[in-house]
């Protein structure tokens, strides 16, 4: 399991309500029912949405940037959304969505402002292509690139409580990523919630 799921994993506490978007194939709603979570996912790929019936995981079919109107206030104790926030058409409303129909929120993103992706800009010229992000600039799904510092200023603009952060890195020793997350953080991990 990726390592943003297994910190997740950790703060979702046993017998929540969670609802995941964008949950790909399940994986992380699979993982939570062990601790007895009652969950949904909502997703758009029809290949996903297999993978999510064959893992057992409730699942929807929906299209996250028409919203989540379906849905009532306070629906959930945790929304969840990994590694797609970057994708979403308005973001800062997809945040707020997630914010109405849960208690509290958990993002993770891609970091933009990574070395690795700043040395291949300054060097090359050119979009880093990676494991991470390995699309080009032209078929990329990310729309909207942001740094760990970029989010942190969006949160306060939205008046959101930033609980945790998490960062995962590679080779770095944890004093240095706590340090300099927005240079050396591969992937953001978030839990949030309203003022």
């Amino acid at each position: 399991m990726r390592s943003d799921l297994d910190i997740i994993s950790t703060w979702i506490q046993p017998g929540q309500k969670v609802l995941d978007l964008a949950c790909g194939d399940g994986a992380l709603l699979e993982r939570l029912q062990q601790k007895e979570v009652s969950g949904y996912g909502l997703e758009i790929d029809p290949d996903q949405i297999s993978a999510c019936v064959a893992r057992g995981v409730n699942v929807v079919e929906q299209n996250l940037d028409r919203g989540l109107g379906n849905f009532a206030d306070n629906s959930f104790d945790t929304v969840v959304m990994t590694q797609a926030l970057q994708t979403m058409r308005f973001p800062h409303l997809v945040l707020q969505e997630m914010l109405r129909v849960g208690q509290e929120c958990i993002v993770t993103f891609p970091n933009f402002g990574h070395w690795r992706a700043r040395w291949h800009l300054a060097f090359s010229g050119r979009m880093p292509v990676s494991d991470l992000l390995p699309y080009q600039w032209y078929d990329t799904p990310n729309i909207h690139f942001c740094t760990f510092k970029d989010f942190e200023v969006l949160c306060q603009e939205l008046a959101i409580e930033i609980i945790s952060r998490r960062v995962t890195t590679q080779g770095h020793g944890r004093m240095i990523k706590q340090a300099l997350p927005n240079f050396f953080g591969i992937t953001a991990i978030y839990q949030l919630r309203k003022r």
